[in-house]
């Protein structure tokens, strides 16, 4: 890393990825439903509305996420609770290993990469709106 150039995309891929798991879809679509298991939609507004989210996805875009997942914030989310597992997907993976980590330094315990949509799509899970 340079002092003047900072890290790179590939870099802070590198981290995130070295602290968040990943899990394919197929792997996870049977948690679909479960108390104790988060789907997280990572993805802007504009792009869930266009291509729909998983069934039951909590939809935070990840520019907002700090102040959705903190529970002593103003604007948390009561869904985003750091005693359950939380699966965060986005458009291919990259959002979601960086805003996983991100929940990993607030304190989340098991945090899983879900990847893109369209592996959910492709294992079969619900999809809604769109």
């Amino acid at each position: 890393m340079s002092a003047t150039t900072g890290k790179s995309v590939p870099q802070l891929l590198e981290e995130a990825n070295a602290v968040v798991p990943s899990v394919a879809a197929a792997d996870a679509i049977g948690w679909l439903g479960s108390p104790d298991t988060v789907f997280l939609d990572v993805r802007p507004a504009a792009a869930i509305a266009e291509t729909g989210t998983v069934e039951g996805a909590v939809c935070i875009p990840r520019g907002l996420l700090e102040f959705n997942a903190d529970p002593d914030f103003a604007m948390h989310n009561p869904a985003m609770d750091k005693s359950k597992r939380v699966v965060v997907f986005c458009t291919l993976g990259g959002q979601a290993a960086l805003a996983g980590k991100t929940l990993k330094e607030m304190g989340y315990g098991e945090v899983l990469n879900g990847g893109g949509l369209q592996s959910w799509k492709d294992a079969g899970a619900p999809i809604t709106g769109g």
